[in-house]
């Protein structure tokens, strides 16, 4: 390659960003504009052309694969090996470490814990102070204390500026320990690597000065995705004077503040907002000149996020042509959806691996999975596990396997501590053990008194518990609807609340798959409402087990909108848009929840290269409940003569709980509906119904009401069990597992 030929390769604006290298400098580079080729040209033009030492320049990114890709272009372009630090934010900072950690009271050989690492102090810290961990999981506890890191609050000012409750002081007690803990043992957490940095530069102004002095040039990429500790690591270096006491600030960013979709993780869009305030006389750049996409699909993009306030003025073009309009579908519901969009891809054909679906929510990918199946169209999950194989459906299918089937070794193996209740492996071990000496089933062992009393108090009275679970729901399936059985585990075995009480984006996740499930259940008692367990667990195994592909097989990708982010697809379905599941509900309950969600759809958009099929459902069922839906706000905001379909601006609506009431509503406000909340809610009001139903007082004659074989008289009450003359049949029914009320 000729000097300056990889210059002539840029775009008037790509080559204006990669040879201006004095200063501060903002690129705003849209999405597809080849942001990556300018960053490395222009580090390849300061190396090759104004003779800077590669020891002189610090790039940082977030991934090491784009780490390695940056890596990987500028070798190529200078010809020779790279001598610079272009490393992720964590690599950089603890390179630093490592050279200076005992100025901050560490040795330099201290240990990074990774998460396991982390849940092991907590989990020690927990039983020493006594803290069920049940009730409050040690992740719990690690998500609290990453947040206050990254807000540099310490564990002494947690409890002042919480209030001080009696959480929020355990909370703060925890912390503290944490923090003794990992200093005694000479640790840091992958928090610390930043913070601890950052508190280096601001204690030790020598070490900063060396810094400062060695990175003459400093360039940061997807500099919205960075948070506050990132951004102070950045500004401290930046802050460079010359020999003559000038400051220098050659700084140069890169990024997209309409793709900033990573808020909840801690991103804050105002770094890049407000790069000009921070670094006055800063120069911006805006790469508009987009390679990737059809016009119509970057004018529809265009068209939904300038209504974000807080944005940068930019707008996406191409020299490519118009393209196909944005195909909208708004199907009766989320089966039928699901249905089309697989008649699509089959219909276009080709390489399956050209089409992806993205979704708001792991959830949706349930029908997506079954209608792909159904038509043998391979497919993958991207960012997430096949929806039958996530750990939380796999664990609530084990429990209604092990009722179903007692003899079920491997599914009692895999539930028996799940949730936590002090069954550990030698324990199951022994148990194991017991089993294979008398060839019985380990839960017939578990059954045994003799044995169990054997074990420790903590361990007899979990099996004891969840012996009885199993047996009491085991004696009732052929009574209970199976919705009923589905809601009476999640509740009684205390798999739900487990989930709940860590208050983690990752249980959270669970927490809507697990309610999603119960959307899989209804439907099977829709199509048969005296459908079995025993004929619906095969069903669902014998759908959970086709097309279980790898990934690397030809094969349509399914994923979230963020997993989405950085990749790209000729043809892209984005279904569920719909106010309360895209824009998600939460949306709505923050000034800034829009604007973000907004940018999601943005990058969603703008991950097409020649189709773009938006879909969405008159009437869902999403965790349990059914309800009708407004088409998303952000169709609305769609320039209409960008779209082509059926439905947009939907007429046909009906009034729901928390839905809306007509067409016009489109101009109201509009709160969605908290869906998961209610499932969640209903789930536990039908188990409070069943308890409620054991303490009630039935006599000979009542006429009551049972969920599945409906109407019928009380014929005999014998303690807990009563037995009631159906129009099919007499039933025994047992108390506090029936759904049954008086008339």
């Amino acid at each position: 390659m000729g000097r300056t030929d990889y210059l002539d390769k840029l775009n008037d604006k790509q080559r204006e960003a990669a040879m201006n290298t004095e200063g501060p400098l903002l690129i705003l580079a849209g999405a597809g504009s080849g942001k990556t080729g300018t960053m490395t040209c222009r580090i390849a033009y300061l190396i090759r052309e104004l003779g800077v030492h590669p020891y002189n320049i610090l790039a940082v990114t977030f991934t090491n694969k784009a780490a390695k890709e940056m890596r990987d272009r500028v070798q190529e372009l200078i010809g020779e090996g790279v001598s610079m630090w272009l490393l992720t934010f964590h690599s950089a900072c603890l390179r630093i470490l490592r050279y200076h950690a005992e100025l901050l009271g560490y040795g330099r050989d201290f240990t990074v814990y990774d998460p396991t690492d982390q849940k092991a102090v907590v989990k020690r810290i927990c039983k020493d102070r006594g803290i069920d961990t049940k009730k409050y999981p040690p992740n719990y506890f690690l998500s609290r204390i990453s947040h206050c890191k990254e807000q540099r609050v310490s564990p002494g000012e947690y409890s002042r500026i919480t209030g001080g409750d009696y959480i929020d002081r355990m909370i703060g007690e925890v912390y503290g320990k944490y923090e003794e803990v990992l200093r005694k043992n000479n640790a840091m957490d992958f928090d610390d690597l930043l913070l601890k940095t950052v508190e280096l530069f601001e204690k030790e102004e020598e070490v900063l000065l060396k810094y400062r002095n060695r990175f003459k040039y400093i360039m940061v990429d997807e500099y919205q995705d960075t948070n506050m500790i990132q951004y102070r690591f950045v500004k401290l270096l930046a802050d460079a004077r010359d020999e003559q006491g000038n400051p220098r600030r050659n700084i140069c960013v890169v990024g997209d503040d309409d793709q900033c979709i990573y808020q909840w993780r801690g991103a804050d869009i105002r770094n890049i907002l407000e790069f000009e305030k921070d670094f006055p006389g800063a120069k911006v750049v805006k790469l508009e000149q987009n390679y990737r996409s059809t016009a119509n699909i970057l004018a529809a993009a265009h068209s939904v996020i300038e209504h974000n306030r807080g944005r940068k003025g930019k707008k996406l073009w191409t020299d490519a042509g118009d393209g196909s309009r944005i195909t909208y579908f708004r199907a009766d519901d989320e089966r039928e959806e699901a249905g089309y969009i697989a008649s699509e891809i089959n219909r276009i054909g080709g390489d399956y691996k050209n089409f992806a679906i993205l979704y708001r929510t792991n959830a949706q990918s349930r029908t997506f999975e079954e209608a792909l199946s159904k038509r043998e169209i391979p497919y993958r999950v991207l960012g997430g596990l096949r929806y039958y194989d996530r750990k939380e459906i796999k664990d609530i299918m084990c429990y209604m396997r092990l009722v179903q089937n007692r003899a079920d070794d491997l599914a009692l193996v895999r539930i028996i501590n799940e949730p936590k209740r002090g069954i550990g492996g030698r324990t199951i071990e022994k148990l194991q053990n017991k089993a294979a000496d008398t060839g019985q089933s380990l839960f017939d062992v578990l059954l045994d008194g003799e044995t169990i009393s054997q074990l420790s108090s903590k361990a007899e009275e979990g099996i004891k518990s969840f012996a009885g679970i199993i047996e009491s729901y085991g004696a009732e399936k052929e009574n209970m609807r199976l919705s009923d059985l589905y809601d009476g585990l999640l509740i009684n075995s205390g798999y739900l609340k487990a989930l709940e009480v860590q208050n983690t984006i990752e249980a959270q996740s669970r927490i809507e798959n697990l309610m999603e499930f119960k959307s899989v259940i209804c439907d099977y008692e829709e199509e048969d409402p005296n459908m079995g367990l025993a004929e619906f667990m095969e069903r669902i195994a014998l759908l959970a087990d086709v097309d279980n592909h790898d990934s690397e097989e030809n094969a349509v990708v399914l994923m979230t909108l963020h997993s989405a982010k950085g990749l790209e697809f000729p043809y892209v379905f984005m279904p569920g848009m719909e106010d309360g599941l895209f824009p998600g509900w939460k949306a709505f309950d923050r000034p800034d929840g829009l604007e973000e969600e907004r940018r999601l759809c943005y990058v969603g958009i703008t991950r097409a290269k020649e189709r773009l099929w938006m879909t969405g459902a008159v009437m869902r069922t999403l965790y349990g409940k059914t309800d009708y839906t407004r088409e998303s706000v952000f169709l609305r905001e769609l320039d209409s003569r960008l779209i082509e379909g059926d439905g947009i601006y939907e007429k046909k609506v009906i009034q729901t709980a928390g839905a809306f009431s007509d067409g016009a509503a489109a101009d109201r406000p509009f709160k969605p509906f908290d869906l998961l909340r209610y499932a969640q809610q209903q789930t536990k009001k039908k188990v409070a119904a069943m308890e409620q139903a054991a303490g009630e007082s039935f006599q000979r004659g009542d006429r009551v009401v049972h969920e599945k074989f409906g109407e019928g008289i009380v014929q005999e009450v014998e303690g807990k069990v009563i037995r009631v003359e159906f129009a099919d049949g007499t039933k025994k029914l047992a108390l506090g597992f029936a759904n049954i009320r008086k008339l």
